[in-house]
């Protein structure tokens, strides 16, 4: 890899298109990521997705007219002249389809959230992957929000027993359930407690999604999704000592930044900080989470006597 590595990005109906190539290409930005650079990318864009559709045009704009990256009709062609991928589409139902077209080239990838909307297609793309050695990441900004990783580099308290993280849950029809915005809290959990969830139970109405999952070990995590118009992530972390708070909107430096930081390594060294089969376990849980809400009553509710 060249000290300057050359980034092709492939979807460009997602704010955070806009976002890293700011982070990267602006020395002056307080948080700038140096180490690479947004070269070509090709615009994408689903047409039953209104945003993905309807966005789709104005960061293609940006990306063409304020960074100087060059557009392509494919993502074969935005990718064969980059040293690494960003495949950015917001619909993660054709993350397996872009992925499959470009896996040839051998180059490190790394895939946005949702990693995929299915079990299947998820992993169809780790086979994939290692059949063709590609270098495959993938993960939630939050994951790496500094008022996370602060807290969870803090040992002082004890051994981490339990979590519980919370997000808005907007449900988007083309994106199943959990898969929009619940993945965010989900990998916060599992960037928490880890793999090895060994059963989940959810309750769902109109307004809102609770999701209870146990561990092997019997640590317990939760999710909390809300459609009530608190659109805030964070969550509280339970150790032998004590219980914390997370702020991730505490610390001034974005967690594109934080995220940015460690994919320009992997770019480099093609190892992913976030094993694969942790993201396919995320994949797994979501789609059994939302197996579980379909089941649960949403409009109407039966009152506990008493």
């Amino acid at each position: 890899m060249p000290d300057k590595i050359k980034i092709a990005i492939l979807g460009l109906d997602t704010s955070h298109v806009e976002a890293f190539a700011k982070l990267l290409h602006n020395p002056d930005d307080p948080y700038h990521v140096p180490g690479g650079r947004i070269v070509a990318a090709f615009p994408g864009g689903s047409p039953d997705f209104a945003l993905s559709r309807d966005r789709v045009d104005g960061f293609t704009a940006k990306l063409r007219d304020q960074f100087g990256v060059t557009i392509f009709d494919s993502p074969e062609k935005a990718a064969e002249g980059a040293d690494a991928i960003l495949l950015e589409s917001v619909d993660g139902r054709i993350h397996r389809a872009q992925f499959e077209s470009i896996a040839h080239l051998g180059k490190p990838v790394f895939i946005d959230k949702p990693f995929a909307v299915s079990s299947a297609d998820a992993a169809a793309i780790a086979g994939l992957a290692r059949e063709a050695r590609v270098p495959l990441m993938s993960c939630s900004s939050l994951r790496f929000a500094e008022g996370l990783q602060v807290a969870l580099a803090d040992q002082s308290n004890g051994d981490l027993i339990g979590a519980d993280f919370f997000g808005p849950m907007a449900i988007e029809p083309t994106q199943p359930g959990f898969f929009w915005y619940g993945i965010h809290a989900a990998e916060m959990l599992l960037a928490t407690l880890g793999g090895g969830v060994a059963s989940i139970q959810v309750a769902s109405n109109a307004d809102h999604d609770f999701l209870t999952a146990v561990w092997n070990d019997g640590r317990i995590g939760t999710i909390r999704g809300n459609r009530k118009g608190n659109g805030r992530f964070g969550g509280v972390i339970h150790r032998e000592k004590a219980s914390s708070f997370i702020d991730v909107y505490a610390h001034p430096k974005p967690y594109y930044a934080s995220l940015l930081e460690v994919i320009l390594p992997f770019f480099q060294t093609g190892v992913s900080p976030v094993p694969i089969e942790e993201t396919l376990e995320i994949v797994g849980l979501l789609e059994s989470a939302n197996r579980l809400r379909e089941k649960a009553p949403h409009r109407s509710q039966g009152k506990i006597s008493t």
